[in-house]
């Protein structure tokens, strides 16, 4: 028993869905428990922040973080367990580029306050009260975590080792890294654990180059089932998207939203879809290709309703943008 592996699980700013999919990996789970003792999973066991914060540095061979990073808490959690960690992964999108709590940091602290509990007409809050780090109650001074204002990555708060993407993780990623962490053959630090393809390599769907009409949101039309979904005029990402998925999405008629962060060798993966996008406008002078007017462009690039959510869902707090300027 003193030979197994110590392995913690951790869950910051997201919606949980990591911790179901590493339940997600079935009878492999009974593989985890061979190999390893889990030190650290406030989702499933009773032990407390202190007792962690106890741990001789290094403790835990291996720490599983899954969620970005919007407050002091989570900041703190973050330090104290890459402290404690042989080995820290980034794991599932929140915690590799940021992700949908990243979308955040299109406002700040102030506005975000303002409208949830200040403007939602659901609340009753004729004293204004908005959350404060600590508040003077008859038992003392009550503290909770501090709300920051700008939505941080792990790797952007401490240094991160390797990094599991998707949102979450595709379970077979998640039984690829356990295998890799019991034969203990990991790649070289900070690599992605993921294939080194584009979501496009995975896709069945066929490209014929076609001249696209006019874009759709994606209950706006009905696709069809054979073919290129950004032909058909549906945004998809998966020209810019690391693979790993199975392109499962787009096996159910979903174009690729991003999850899987930017494919191999790209380093903005927002820019990368919006350059791939201008390719297909014809906008690289490349011969041969159908080639679009200026007004043909401008009405379709018009009609992407919402593009920091349509190329930055996942990545806005990874990315060279990292958050819009708030003018005080």
């Amino acid at each position: 028993m003193s030979n197994k592996l110590k392995i913690a699980f951790y869950w910051a700013a997201s919606c949980g869905g990591c911790e179901i999919a590493v339940l997600d990996i079935n009878e492999k789970i009974l593989d985890v428990a061979k190999i390893a003792d889990i030190v650290f999973w406030p989702v499933a066991m009773d032990i407390k922040y202190k007792d962690v914060e106890g741990f001789p540095d290094k403790y835990i061979d291996i720490t599983f973080f899954n969620g970005s990073i919007r407050n002091s808490e989570q900041e703190h959690m973050a330090k104290v367990l890459r402290a404690k960690s042989k080995t820290l992964v980034a794991f599932g999108s929140c915690a590799h580029e940021g992700s949908v709590p990243g979308l955040g940091n299109l406002t700040d602290k102030k506005e975000i306050f303002e409208q949830v509990y200040l403007k939602e007409k659901s609340n009753v809050n004729p004293a204004g009260v908005t959350p404060k780090p600590e508040s003077k109650v008859k038992e003392g001074t009550l503290k909770i975590p501090e709300f920051y204002d700008t939505v941080k990555t792990l790797a952007q708060t401490v240094d991160v080792d390797y990094f599991l993407p998707g949102c979450p993780p595709p379970t077979k990623l998640i039984a690829a890294a356990v295998n890799a962490i019991a034969s203990n053959d990991l790649p070289p630090k900070g690599s992605v654990l993921a294939p080194l393809k584009a979501v496009c390599d995975e896709c069945p769907r066929k490209r014929e180059n076609k001249k696209i009409e006019k874009l759709y949101r994606v209950y706006e039309k009905a696709p069809e089932p054979e073919k290129c979904l950004l032909e058909q005029g549906i945004l998809c990402l998966g020209l810019a998207t690391r693979s790993g998925c199975d392109a499962k999405c787009l096996n159910a008629d979903m174009p690729c939203t991003g999850c899987g962060g930017p494919a191999p060798n790209v380093p903005e993966q927002g820019a990368a879809m919006i350059t791939a996008l201008a390719s297909i406008l014809g906008y690289d002078g490349v011969e041969g290709k159908t080639k679009y007017s200026q007004k043909e462009v401008e009405d379709l690039i018009s009609q992407v309703k919402d593009p920091v959510g349509t190329f930055y869902m996942y990545s806005l707090p990874a990315s060279i943008l990292k958050r819009k300027v708030i003018k005080k």
